[in-house]
Order: C-alpha cells, then sequence, then structure tokens
C-alpha cells in the first residue's frame, strides 16, 4: 500500500480519538498485547523512558529526546497527536518516520490488523514499535497517550517513568478526583521501576508514594527533589521551548535525565536545541513577528491557566491613559477553539477580558461550533469577538485587523494550532 492508502485505511478502519473522541477509546490492553506478540515483542528489542501526565507530558518527552540525542544515543519518540503531519508522532533522532515505512508496515499486516480491529492509537503505537527495532534505537521515549494503566503503551517496562503534573481532563474516562486521575496515571509505575513525578500535590501525592511502595520502586518528586538542589539545573539557562510553564517541564525533564545518569552538559545543549533536534512544534511558538503573532497547544482548564499567565504577562499597552498621551496603543487578539470533552466554563473564566475575540472551530466534529464557543464566552465572562467557521478565516480575520505593535494568539485546541501552523511558512 502506498503512504496515502496506509493512512486511508488507518482513518477508516480505527477511527482516531482526536476525530471521534471517547467513541475511539478502547480500553484494556487485550490488543495491544496481541499486537506485540504478533509482532515479535519489539518492546523487549530497546530500553525506554514512559512518560504520562495531564499537560506537559509532550514538552517533557522531547526534553528528555533532546538530551539523550545530545548524548550521543539513536532516540526513538512516540508522542501524539501529530498537529500537521501524521509522522510526527514516530521520530528517530527528531526525523519521521519515512512514508514508505507506514505502508510497508500496513502492507505486511492488514490482514492481522482486520481480523483483530484495533484503535487508531493501538495500531500507531504497534508502527512506532516496529520501527524503534527496525532501527535499532538506543533507547526510546515514549508518551502515553490518555491515562497510563489501560493506555495501550502501557506494555512496556521502562528505565525510567515520569508523571508530569496531574489535572482535570479525560474525566469520563479517568475519574472525577485528583486522586482516581492520579491512580490511573500512577498505573505506569512498574516493580522496581525508578518514577519521577513532575509536581507534590497534597491530594495526589500519597497516591503515587503508596503504588511506588507497592511496587518498590524509588520515587523522585522534582519540586522537591534533594539532588536538584545540589546540581547544576540553574546553569541551564537556555531552552528552545519558550512560556512560562516550560520551567515546571524543564524541572522535571532534569530529574528524569539526571535519574538515568546523562551528564549536565548533554542536558544543557539538549534543553538549547530541543525544537530543532526533535521537531517540536506549537509550545508558545512565533510565528510572525509584525504583529507579533503566537501559538499554544495547551486546551484544558489546567494547561491554559499557564497560557492565561503567560498572556498577561505580555507588555501590552491598552490603557485609556496611554491612549490620550499619545503613547503607540497595543492590544491583544485571540484566535481561540475549542472540542467539546474540554471544561469551557473553567477556561472562559481564565481568558483575558480585555483582549478582542475571534471564535472558530477546527475541522473535527468534536470542535464546539463557534458561534456557540462565541455565545457561552460571551455569557460567562463577558468577552467580545466575532465568530468565524473556520480556523484560516478567524486568523486572517485578525492578521487584517490587528497593527504592528499588537500581539496575535492562537488557540485553545491542538487541532487549532494544527490547522494554524500550515499558514505560517
Amino acid at each position: 500500500m502506498t503512504y496515502d492508502e496506509s493512512i486511508a485505511y488507518l482513518y477508516a478502519s480505527a477511527p482516531a480519538f482526536h476525530l471521534v473522541g471517547k467513541a475511539a477509546y478502547k480500553p484494556g490492553l487485550g490488543n495491544t498485547q496481541a499486537l506485540v506478540a504478533h509482532l515479535g515483542h519489539p518492546e523487549r528489542m530497546w530500553p525506554s523512558v514512559h512518560v504520562a501526565g495531564t499537560n506537559g507530558k509532550g514538552s517533557t518527552s522531547h526534553l528528555i529526546a533532546a538530551a539523550l540525542q545530545c548524548q550521543g544515543k539513536k532516540v526513538g519518540l512516540y508522542t501524539s497527536p501529530h498537529l500537521v503531519d501524521f509522522r510526527e508522532r514516530i521520530r528517530v533522532n527528531g526525523e519521521m518516520i519515512p512514508m514508505e515505512r507506514v505502508g510497508e508496515f500496513i502492507t505486511e499486516h492488514k490482514g492481522f490488523l482486520d481480523e483483530l480491529r484495533p484503535s487508531f492509537f493501538e495500531t500507531t503505537m504497534a508502527l512506532a514499535f516496529w520501527y524503534f527495532a527496525l532501527e535499532r534505537v538506543d533507547i526510546a521515549v515514549i508518551e502515553v497517550g490518555l491515562g497510563g494503566r489501560m493506555d495501550s503503551t502501557n506494555v512496556i517496562t521502562p528505565l525510567l517513568s515520569v508523571i508530569t503534573n496531574i489535572g482535570f481532563d479525560h474525566m469520563e474516562f479517568l475519574g472525577n478526583t485528583l486522586a482516581k486521575i492520579a491512580g490511573e496515571k500512577a498505573g505506569i509505575i512498574k516493580r522496581g521501576v525508578p518514577v519521577v513525578v513532575g509536581e507534590t500535590d497534597a491530594e495526589t501525592a500519597p497516591v503515587f508514594i503508596e503504588k511506588a511502595e507497592q511496587m518498590h520502586a524509588t520515587i523522585y518528586f522534582a519540586d522537591q527533589c534533594e539532588f536538584l538542589r545540589r546540581s547544576r539545573i540553574r546553569d541551564i539557562k537556555e531552552c528552545e521551548l519558550k512560556g512560562l510553564y516550560q520551567e515546571k517541564n524543564q524541572q522535571t525533564a532534569y530529574v528524569a535525565l539526571r535519574a538515568l545518569g546523562v551528564p549536565t552538559e548533554a542536558i544543557r545543549q539538549g534543553f538549547a536545541n530541543v525544537c530543532t533536534l526533535t521537531g517540536l512544534r506549537g509550545r508558545w511558538e512565533i510565528l510572525c513577528d509584525k504583529p507579533l503573532t503566537v501559538c499554544d497547544t495547551g486546551h484544558n482548564s489546567h494547561g491554559l491557566r499557564y497560557v492565561a499567565e503567560q498572556l498577561s504577562s505580555l507588555p501590552l499597552n491598552c490603557s485609556e491613559a496611554s491612549c490620550s498621551s499619545g503613547a503607540a496603543s497595543s492590544k491583544l487578539h485571540i484566535v481561540f477553539g475549542m472540542v467539546d470533552d474540554k471544561d469551557v466554563e473553567v477556561v472562559m473564566g481564565l481568558l483575558p477580558k480585555e483582549a478582542h475575540y475571534y471564535w472558530t472551530q477546527a475541522k473535527t466534529h468534536r470542535a464546539i461550533p463557534a458561534d456557540k464557543l462565541g455565545e457561552m464566552a460571551k455569557r460567562l465572562n463577558g468577552l467580545k469577538g466575532e465568530c468565524y467557521p473556520t480556523v484560516e478565516g478567524a486568523i486572517r480575520a485578525a492578521q487584517q485587523t490587528a497593527k504592528e505593535q499588537d500581539v496575535i494568539f492562537i488557540g485553545g485546541s491542538n487541532y487549532v494550532v494544527g490547522e494554524a501552523l500550515p499558514l505560517f511558512p
């Protein structure tokens, strides 16, 4: 099969979560275990780092992979979702899986896939594991798709487990309390395998400690880790990933890498060049200088809280006093869309009131219709703006309205960012 035929087959035979939502979710590891057995257990052919968490797991995975590359390792990296190209999910030393390898895998295993009928994510995971074995990677960084305990990636026994943080997301699958969600994420902790937890929380820390004790696993909380205080993390000042919230991801990745024995110089080089080395995009990424245009993939209340904090720190000058004094006035324009399984009420309360909004919807039927989102925003927080049925239309409207000294922010959903990126060469 060609690459295009293979991708069409993947989407048609096993709908993806990012397109259809919970209908694509298949709990349990039965399919995954059958897949890896059919492939000769490729997950046993390379050591790994397993990364879970509500937010930041993608950035943390890329930071870890970049530093391992700078240590001289051949590194496999499996993440989700993709923003523009399906092949972003599967990389070796930053290079996306070749199209012909995707076609080769589907062609060779189509009969088994037709019989098993795994989910899109299960098949993609199997493709990644197969490809990493084929490439004989030195180590693979594997990001959990959803949760942890029942996630299809949870058939690996890694060198190290990492859990970035816990927030409210995917509660229909993971539970409606932080402790329940933490219990699902803690499911990646393996017997005798150390675990790094990024953030200490009074409600979730006991869950992780209890699970680590059950599994006889050493546990490190990155934000209170003893060797952080005697290490040289403060010397690692440059990071290609921008955004206030990335400081926590850097800290988590740093502790994980030191636990793996990666030298500080490799960590420094990896952090300074993480996007270049791994191909990561969409994390407080500057798309244009005039007007300053930034996008970010924060997509739930936990992640968007940090985005809102970052937006509030921008050097904008929108006051009536500044305008009457003759100073150049700068305004914030926000292109924003969300999907229907997020806590919209909480998110609307986080967004800045002084901005002008361009409500939009991505090309997925999970997207909240732009007019409905705009109505909710006005009712819940008095936010003002216009509605646009396409992401491109919303961005073009913002570009036409904004002045050179203004700021445009694009976000609210991975899918909005994914549609925005190709518009900026």
